[in-house]
């Protein structure tokens, strides 16, 4: 895709074709991957200028790269409400409070009499909440996201789901994720009812304020790991936070500098707080939590003793710091405003989280 938001054939690998089969096929491809009704010009590429249709980064990488908002725009028919109560819960955003599950086994505790039963529960707990705020914010937002390029095709955006519904669908799943967090201990409860205020804070006001706005995001990841040393119950180490911290810092600074691109590209208006970012300042917040993640997770890293005369938890470093790369190397390509959508769509990134994954279970099995 060249800059003006056109299609260039080339870059697709058509160029051997005949120029009949390949417009035809280029064409249906273009039009799969498009909102029913969006222009094409006559040659079937995307008409120029025309910045409501405008592909994101997540479409231009392909089939492998399509989130959940490209599937529904291939659609031209509405989602039941079936469907369409699921697509407002987010289950890709689930993938985040893995971290529930990983603070507990970085303590070790995973196989310790009933540690999984609760951690997991816990970690459902914190998706009940997840997605009971997602829905109230759907509601609040509703008229912000229909100016957005792929936010509109939100169920409650696109009509799909009424206010009244989806409101009523987030306070019974923030009611049963709290209920469910103090049924494992009330301090988790509490732990539950933080982090709740702090995201919907975030959504009334810290998204609106420069660098607070990330630290807020950050903040939701910590207490995601919190919440997993408390319904072990365990102490966390202070580096294994701060990794956490700064991994959460890196995260949420790339969704603003792709955010930022995405506009700059399409010409589109900003919000007040992204008007106040600058390419340079977002390089140099990723520069400096991602260093600073790297170090603390290896500091974290050899603190804890060898097992077995094999430092499985050594051996960790190297796919972290692969995974610190390559998404560093995405979010300056453009990507990241969807960080779960290009956790799973990018096969090197996925990769080394693998890697990461199996050494990181096989260092908890050996503690264990």
């Amino acid at each position: 895709m060249n800059p003006s938001g056109d299609v260039d054939p080339a870059s697709l690998g058509w160029s051997a074709m005949p120029a009949g089969n390949r417009g035809s096929l280029l064409h249906n491809l273009i039009r799969r991957t498009l909102p029913a009704g969006a222009p094409l010009s006559a040659d079937g590429f995307v008409a120029p200028g025309t910045t409501e249709f405008e592909l994101d980064s997540a479409t231009a990488r392909g089939v492998g790269g399509q989130t959940s908002d490209d599937a529904t725009r291939r659609s031209s028919r509405p989602r039941g409400r079936l469907r369409a109560t699921l697509a407002t819960l987010r289950p890709r955003q689930w993938i985040k409070n893995v971290l529930v599950i990983a603070a507990a086994g970085a303590a070790g505790a995973l196989g310790r009499d009933d540690v999984p039963v609760r951690v997991a529960l816990a970690c459902v707990a914190f998706c009940l909440l997840a997605s009971g705020i997602y829905a109230i914010n759907d509601v609040r937002d509703v008229a912000e996201d229909r100016l957005h390029p792929r936010k509109r095709f939100r169920p409650v955006a696109a009509g799909e789901l009424g206010s009244r519904f989806a409101l009523g669908l987030g306070i019974g799943l923030i009611a049963a994720g709290l209920l469910l967090c103090a049924l494992i201990t009330p301090l988790l409860a509490a732990v539950g009812a933080g982090y709740l205020a702090l995201t919907l804070s975030y959504t009334l006001v810290w998204r609106h304020v420069l660098l607070l706005d990330v630290i807020a995001i950050a903040g939701g990841f910590v207490l995601r790991a919190v919440a997993g040393g408390v319904a072990a119950p365990v102490t966390l180490s202070r580096w294994f936070v701060l990794v956490v911290t700064c991994s959460a810092v890196f995260v949420a600074a790339g969704k603003r500098q792709a955010e930022l691109l995405r506009t700059e590209r399409a010409g589109a208006s900003r919000r007040r707080v992204l008007a106040q970012y600058t390419h340079g300042r977002l390089r140099v917040i990723l520069a400096t939590s991602g260093g600073i993640a790297l170090f603390a997770y290896c500091v974290w890293a050899f603190e804890l003793p060898v097992v077995n005369s094999v430092p499985w938890r050594l051996l960790t470093v190297v796919p972290f710091a692969a995974c610190l790369l390559r998404y560093g190397a995405l979010v300056r390509a453009g990507d990241g405003e969807a960080p779960e959508e290009l956790i799973l769509s990018d096969r090197w990134l996925m990769m080394a989280g693998a890697a990461w994954l199996v050494l990181f279970a096989l260092s908890v099995h050996a503690a264990g």
